[in-house]
Order: structure tokens, then sequence, then C-alpha cells
């Protein structure tokens, strides 16, 4: 739908419409196949990473966003044919040189001040935005086997906090959460988002069955902390370098990083609580 169709519509209107498309094809992706969430998510690294690297630019540095992009998308897809069971671990091994050679191009860069700091952001890159996405495979395959429930579990439990959160923090918001970084954020929206987000956790077990109900509420938690922890990281970002929004391409919630940046911090949480309490 084109942005121009939708700015008719209030923000809040636009935000719904959106949401519903990005929802509806998200949730099909993920149910209908393994190539197809890897399809969709591979496409939302994409644009996620290269808005990440675009901000980065907007502020003056000089990242290599290519070879971030690059290196970022080839993590993600070797993660996939490992946790798959199509690839041996050591497979793993290609990142290594691919990473390395970040240093080869800066070397024949001319013109920088401070290539180490450019280098390092490109770094950030990789590790900020490319590996939670590498890491949602880790949650996706069990013993090599494709299933999609915690994955829309964990993308229910994240839509309900932030709905949740929206809807509390216009209604009863008065106390502020994180007034330096995101003066919009109130506890009670918080409050709010945990409450959805732990109700919706019971209702996932009752349908889900791959984990036990104390899994999917710890989840719920993860997701809620995290969460909001990953949306105020990225609000501090964007404070940084004096923009509003990281992007236009999704009319109503800003770009892909202001989309999934909760995502970016509770997917390692998840991961590694699952990979522990497996």
């Amino acid at each position: 739908m084109k942005t121009s169709v939708l700015n008719k519509y209030n923000n809040l209107t636009q935000r719904v419409i959106v949401a519903l498309i990005g929802v509806a094809v998200l949730i099909s992706a993920i149910v209908y196949s393994q190539y197809s969430y890897l399809v969709v998510f591979a496409i939302i690294l994409f644009f996620t990473i290269y808005e990440f690297y675009k901000l980065l630019l907007l502020d003056g540095m000089l990242p290599l966003k290519f070879w971030g992009t690059f290196t970022a998308v080839i993590l993600f897809f070797v993660t996939f044919l490992v946790q798959s069971g199509m690839e041996q671990s050591r497979l793993y091994f290609i990142l290594f040189p691919v990473s390395a050679i970040v240093f080869f191009i800066k070397l024949y860069k001319r013109g920088e001040n401070k290539p180490f700091t450019n280098i390092a952001y490109t770094f950030l890159g990789i590790i900020y935005v490319g590996v939670p996405f590498a890491l949602l495979h880790t949650i996706a395959f069990r013993d090599g086997i494709y299933n999609y429930e915690v994955i829309i579990g964990i993308l229910l439990m994240t839509w309900a906090s932030d709905t949740g959160a929206y809807f509390a923090g216009a209604t009863f918001g008065k106390k502020k959460l994180f007034e330096r970084v995101s003066p919009n954020k109130s506890w009670e929206g918080f409050i709010g988002g945990a409450l959805l987000t732990i109700l919706l956790s019971i209702v996932i077990s009752h349908y889900f069955n791959t984990l036990e109900l104390w899994k999917w509420l710890v989840i719920g938690i993860l997701t809620t902390v995290a969460g909001t922890y990953g949306d105020l990281v990225e609000s501090l970002f964007k404070r940084s370098i004096e923009i509003k929004d990281s992007g236009t391409s999704l009319p109503g919630h800003g770009g892909f990083l202001d989309r999934f940046d909760a995502l970016l911090l509770s997917i390692p949480f998840i991961a590694a609580f699952l990979a522990l309490f497996q």
C-alpha cells in the first residue's frame, strides 16, 4: 500500500492499517514453511540494518554499509543452515574471514580521520541488528526441526506489550518511565503492556504446546522488560542524532528499526533462556 494513500488518515489509523497488513503477511510466512519464514525475516533484517547504517551516516560516521549488511546477512543464512541441520556447525568459520575483510577495506579507504571508529560502528550494526535476527533460528529450530509456535508467540507478546503500553499510557500515563530518553513513556503504560503480555502468554500456552506454561510466562516477562529497553535504546540512539523516526517506510510506525527495536534486545535474552532451560 502506497504511503500517499495512507496520508489521508490520522497517525493511529495508519498505524492500525499497516499493523494489520504486516501481521497478516508475517504470520502467514512464518506458518507456511521454514523457507517463507527465512525470506520474510531476511527482508526485515536487510531494511533494519540498512536504516541503522543510514542513521550513522546522517550523524557523520562512515561505517561500511554494504559490507556490514552483507556480513549480517551471511550470519543470518549460515545460522539458518546450521540450526536446520542442513550444514555442520563448522560453516560458522566462514564468518571470521568475512568479518576480517572490513579491516582490509578500510585500509584502502582514504580521507578518513578515524577509520577504526568507523570499523567499530560497522561491527556495531552486525552485533546490534544481525546477531538478534540470526538468534531467531536457534528458537525456530529444535533438533533441526522447524517449529513456528515460539516465534509467533514472541511476536504476539511483543505486539501485546507495545499495544498495551500505548493505550494504557495514553489513558492513565502520568509517572514518566525514562523521561530523559523517551518523554512519552510512562510507568502506567509499562504496567499495562506487561499485564496484557502476561495474560496473552497464558492464553498462548493453551494453544501452543511446544513449551510449558512457566516458560511462556518467563518469555512474556523477558519480552516486556527487554523489549522496553530495546525501545528505549533505539530512542536514545535517535535522540543522539536528533531525529524522530528511523525511516518512513512503515506509515504510522516510522521505519523498520522503529518497528523491530524491541526484538533486537529481547531475542538474545529469550534465546539464552530457551538454550539453558530446554
